[in-house]
């Protein structure tokens, strides 16, 4: 069944308590055998520091064994934080990822820090000044550059471009990842793919017009071409799907206080929300019921945004849980794997 937009998936590789972080790796690897074989499209790894709940923490870590461990999803990530690296070293890294699964790496690059000031500042190779956040579309020009071996050849760094790992097999595709303004600025003007986090803005829909205003097209994109990460649970019902969200609603709760926690029950995720009555999580839009249930309202949200693609999100205490959440929406769309496949 050809679906009206691409569904892909994107995991924080989750650690629940009593959980190891070798626990976590495998459930990502095994998640990304079941978005391979229930037909989603990309399967991206997100980039955050110094949690207790989350133990990606390098998805340029984690590409090439999922990318091993699946046979024709894309593998990528979303996304590689740049002011944390040099965009040479990125460059370097995604082309060699790219001889590992030829035409299957997407390299998302994002501003900001995944994580608390400090953290970023401790990430910092040269702590004699803070790294201004206006250099990061000089960052993502130059790392293009590479990549394309299109920097000036007066450029210092232009001979570099020639030495990366050969990308004639396919070179990484580069996306956009953001939730402000200046992301869909910056997408536009690149001529980038441009990847919306709706599960951190849900009021995201005006970056998706500035970004099409903004639209220059370039090697990488012919035109304007949107996708939208959203958070969605499904389970048997809505009232299983609500209870699954408990887990990550007291993680954020905890996050807010400048707490990190691993991922809670929902036992003891109730519990302490009933106990914490004055805690409030940031308002998001949440995609919640049965598969038939999510499917409409994934189809809502691609609307909203005039997305061609979609990408869902979500953290829970149980993987099983997790996983047949993907596997539900994935039977609603009628897509070419099936959950006896995976």
């Amino acid at each position: 069944m050809a679906l009206p937009f691409r569904l892909s998936v994107l995991d924080q590789s989750p650690v629940a308590e009593e959980m190891t972080a070798a626990e976590a790796v495998r459930n990502t690897l095994d998640l990304a055998r079941t978005a391979d074989a229930l037909g989603y499209d990309r399967y991206w790894m997100a980039e955050h520091h110094a949690s207790a709940g989350i133990v990606g923490v390098a998805p340029e870590v984690l590409i090439g064994p999922v990318a091993l461990a699946t046979k024709r999803i894309r593998v990528g990530s979303g996304g590689i934080m740049l002011p944390h690296f040099s965009p040479f070293k990125i460059a370097e890294t995604f082309r060699l990822l790219g001889a590992i699964a030829p035409g299957r790496i997407d390299l998302g690059l994002g501003r900001a820090p995944g994580s608390d000031q400090r953290t970023a500042y401790a990430l910092q190779r040269d702590r004699s000044r803070r790294i201004p956040s206006d250099d990061f579309p000089n960052h993502v020009a130059e790392l293009l550059g590479y990549l394309s071996d299109s920097l000036p050849e007066d450029h210092v760094f232009a001979p570099l471009a020639r030495t990366l790992p050969d990308g004639t097999l396919g070179s990484p595709d580069p996306w956009m990842l953001g939730s402000s303004p200046d992301s869909a600025r910056w997408a536009g003007e690149l001529g980038l793919p441009y990847c919306i986090a709706d599960f951190i803005n849900s009021n995201g829909v005006p970056l998706a017009d500035i970004y099409r205003r903004s639209f220059q097209p370039s090697r990488w994109a012919a035109e304007p071409h949107v996708m939208v990460a959203s958070w969605a649970i499904a389970a048997t019902d809505r009232e299983e799907a609500e209870s699954l969200t408990l887990s990550s609603m007291m993680m954020f709760a905890h996050l807010i206080r400048g707490q990190t926690i691993a991922v809670p029950s929902v036992e003891k995720a109730r519990a302490w929300l009933a106990d914490n009555p004055q805690t409030s999580p940031r308002d998001r839009r949440m995609l919640l019921g049965d598969g038939r249930a999510v499917r409409g309202q994934i189809e809502e949200v691609a609307a909203l945004y005039g997305a061609q693609e979609v990408m869902l999100v979500n953290i829970m205490h149980e993987h099983d849980k997790r996983r047949r959440s993907y596997e539900l929406v994935a039977e609603a769309f009628g897509m070419v794997g099936t959950a006896a496949a995976a």
